[in-house]
């Protein structure tokens, strides 16, 4: 017997892409990431295969409000280069998270999503706001509800 595997066109007439709201108060950021790839990738569907697009769409608010464990703010720093010689760029946690809540917390979710050809199509399906407020409400997302 062999296993059913679908096809990206299968998968596709398959997908119900369902929209998802994630209010990111008092959620640790390392576990809230984790959770929000699942929701990205559709490991929270019976139909999941690993090479096609079935993940939905996450909205995640309130990302000023994430917490992070221990003396992260002062110790985490977040590192990139800008190609040329001495572009080394550094910047402290407590710093992009007082200027880029948002950011960091997107950053955080992407670096859970595994680094292959659907990366960028799931990037796309996620939101993130730095408040309560957000312009998605005429696609009726879900309030998604963990218990820690």
């Amino acid at each position: 017997m062999r296993t059913y595997y679908p096809t990206g066109r299968e998968a596709g007439e398959l997908r119900e892409e369902k929209w998802h709201l994630v209010d990111a108060r008092e959620q640790v950021l390392g576990r809230l990431a984790t959770r929000v790839a699942r929701l990205l990738m559709g490991k929270h569907k019976v139909r999941f295969t690993p090479g096609v697009e079935v993940g939905d769409h996450v909205v995640v608010i309130n990302a000023r409000r994430v917490r992070l464990t221990g003396k992260k703010l002062e110790q985490k720093v977040y590192r990139w280069h800008s190609g040329y010689p001495g572009g080394l760029k550094e910047v402290k946690a407590r710093h992009r998270f007082s200027s880029k809540p948002e950011e960091m917390v997107r950053d955080a979710i992407l670096g859970m999503l595994p680094k292959n050809k659907l990366l960028r199509r799931r990037a796309k399906k996620l939101r993130v706001y730095s408040d309560d407020k957000h312009p998605h409400a005429a696609q009726k997302p879900e309030p998604v509800q963990w218990t820690n």
